[in-house]
């Protein structure tokens, strides 16, 4: 696969987006790069400043892990990683060999409007991380980033 083919699994639903916290037995929640019994991950609806959320692309795209050190470039030797993506990232659904979903952009003709249609997008639903202390996450935390349809 080469890198144009790896970048169109990309859904471009935005979800990678999104700030996530584990919490642990503590109830703390905090960054981390792993996930160890015991812990949670939680999804909030705080969003990179970077995103555009109504084309729920990168405005930075390029540049995206030089402006936020603690954006992830999803390559094919960090797949087995990525436990912070939701269940309907296209990656993780490839790597778990559950192959694209039926709202995928590829499956229709790259247009995205089946996946906003699906509710499967940040479209409408998120508020920008410079607008938004993240002190205050546990306010944020949403559930529909959960949501795997096929």
């Amino acid at each position: 696969m080469n890198d144009r083919e790896w970048e169109a699994l990309c859904d471009g639903c935005g979800k990678c987006c999104l700030q996530k916290f584990i919490e642990d037995d503590e109830g703390q929640g905090e960054s981390t790069a792993e996930i160890n019994a015991g812990e949670e991950i939680h999804y909030t609806n705080i969003v990179c400043h970077l995103l555009n959320t109504k084309s729920c692309q990168c405005t930075q795209y390029q540049k995206r892990t030089q402006l936020v050190p603690d954006c992830v470039k999803l390559t094919k030797d960090n797949l087995k990683d990525i436990f912070f993506m939701p269940q309907s990232c296209s990656y993780r659904r490839v790597y778990e060999g559950r192959g694209l979903p039926s709202w995928h952009p590829l499956l229709h003709k790259g247009k995205k409007s089946a996946m906003h249609k699906a509710g499967m997008s940040v479209r409408g639903k998120t508020v920008p991380d410079d607008e938004h202390s993240l002190d205050d996450f546990e306010d944020y935390i949403v559930s529909w980033p959960l949501k795997d349809l096929d």
